[in-house]
């Protein structure tokens, strides 16, 4: 779900819609915890000495169903394991790549605040089957290729070898057979490492346990332009093996596995598609295109109906706000997806949308758009939102309505017992998944829910007026400071 219906997501209204009371404290903890930065901290250049993991099964456009184990050493040297599956729940894997290569951090990145931009050479990719089919599917795309010296990368026929590791980009060069597996490391170009807080599970102890996440670069959502582009947002972030979420069953499972012993995480059955209640973001997002956001939505699964909050920020902490944006509309009965096992397949029509400008780059871009095109023209200012339905949409803001998105979603559970949402990934190239045939093939990070599902329609309640009490204790209409609202990043490599 787009809000920006032909970008990527926009933010929601600065006036958000409110859950009603009996189940509004938690999704108000939780924006108020990612308005307020989440507790996190980055550190300039980034540290990435030691191991890395992937938290769970992660997809890839594609789709690719993959999970990463990566360690960097202190003479900038790494090794990066990736293990492919058959499935969404990286249960049965398919075959295993080693990469090892050196890494060099640069400068903090002019294009994504908060990221540090990276040089990186390969020096090898080996690649180990883990069954015949495997080995029959992979072998035959790369020798259909017209790479020199990859046609005939495997003999017809040739049988599964066990533990086998075959090389398929050379230590001197001679040979890259990669691009027919749609193997890149551009993602490396892009990093940057947050340490964050995880509370302690009891609630008389105080404190909490240190979380180290790394993000690398995005991978472009079409197959023909991954191999080169320069990513300027993330992927699903990896924790380090040592400060990690607990629990993580997942973590210690892949930190234990190798290119010959590939993880296998336990099978599951994906949710029913039950999404009635509210989700929330669980940390402040990035996009490519530089996009910061978080995103707030409720769902009535009775009348099929959705609203969602899009709030934007200029800074990778989500603290300084540029603009929000609501969006609601309708959506049909989902269908399981033909082509991304696990998912399912919705269309969601957005029919009305408010938009509310944060900062004075915003409000001038929008009075300087044509007349008509934009709400009333010359008449936006700084926190005051207006109604752009009747203009059908907000071009300035690639904002059109009325508006169709097909859309792909899945639900999972986490170790916490928390339900998570993912809906499909945006367009790298900012374009809007207007078509069956545009459909995504992959997720944005997981919402978590922070209400059940009611009956009766959410309050709306402005973000102006969060947190305040009258004289009796009861919660009243009272804004929050002014100051708030005017808010606006040693080892020689040798086969194993």
């Amino acid at each position: 779900l787009s809000v920006s219906l032909s970008l990527s997501p926009a933010p929601a209204a600065c006036a958000a819609a409110e859950p009603p009371l009996r189940w509004e404290p938690r999704c108000r903890q939780q924006l108020r915890h990612l308005r307020d930065g989440g507790g996190i901290a980055a550190r300039l250049p980034p540290r990435l000495e030691g191991r890395w993991v992937s938290t769970g099964c992660e997809v890839r456009p594609g789709p690719e169903f993959l999970t990463r184990s990566y360690l960097f050493y202190a003479n900038r040297l790494f090794k990066a394991l990736q293990f492919y599956y058959w499935d969404p729940s990286c249960h049965d894997p398919s075959y295993s790549l080693v990469i090892k290569g050196k890494l060099r951090l640069r400068q903090a990145s002019w294009i994504t605040r908060g990221a540090t931009e990276a040089d990186y050479h390969l020096h090898k990719v080996g690649i180990v089957f883990h069954s015949q089919e495997a080995m029959r599917e992979v072998t035959s795309r790369i020798n259909q290729t017209s790479v020199a010296g990859c046609g005939g990368f495997l003999p017809p026929g040739r049988s599964w070898v066990p533990g086998a590791l075959y090389e398929v980009l050379g230590a001197k060069g001679e040979r890259d057979c990669t691009a027919p597996l749609g193997f890149t490391m551009q993602e490396l170009s892009l990093v940057r490492v947050e340490t964050r807080f995880q509370p302690l599970p009891q609630p008389q102890q105080s404190g909490g346990r240190a979380v180290e996440e790394l993000y690398l670069g995005d991978i472009h959502t079409q197959w023909g332009e991954r191999l080169h582009y320069r990513p300027t947002g993330y992927q699903r972030p990896m924790q380090s093996a040592v400060h990690h979420v607990h629990p993580c069953p997942a973590c210690g499972i892949i930190f234990r596995a190798d290119e010959h012993h590939p993880p296998v995480l336990p099978a599951r059955a994906p949710l029913p598609m039950r999404l009635g209640g509210s989700w929330v973001s669980a940390h402040c997002e990035v996009r490519p295109a530089v996009l910061f956001l978080t995103r707030f939505f409720t769902f009535r699964g009775s009348s099929h109906t959705w609203e969602g909050y899009y709030y934007h920020y200029s800074d990778p902490l989500c603290r300084q706000p540029t603009f929000t944006i609501y969006a609601s509309g309708h959506y049909t009965p989902g269908v399981p997806s033909s082509k991304v096992r696990g998912g399912t397949e919705l269309a969601f029509r957005v029919t009305q949308a408010r938009v509310t400008p944060m900062d004075a780059v915003t409000v001038a871009m929008l009075n300087s758009s044509e007349p008509g095109s934009c709400g009333l023209t010359g008449s936006w200012s700084a926190g005051a939102e207006q109604d752009i339905t009747r203009t059908d949409g907000c071009r300035a803001l690639g904002i059109e309505l009325p508006h169709t998105e097909y859309e792909l979603f899945r639900l999972e559970q986490d170790a916490q017992g928390r339900r998570l949402l993912y809906i499909g990934e945006r367009p790298t190239d900012g374009s809007s998944p207007d078509s069956p045939d545009r459909r995504p093939t992959s997720y944005q990070p997981p919402l978590v829910q922070c209400a059940a599902a009611p009956e009766e329609p959410p309050t709306y309640l402005s973000l102006k007026y969060w947190g305040k009490r009258d004289a009796g204790g009861k919660e009243a209409l009272k804004p929050l400071p002014l100051a708030f609202l005017l808010l606006t990043a040693v080892v020689v490599l040798r086969w194993d």
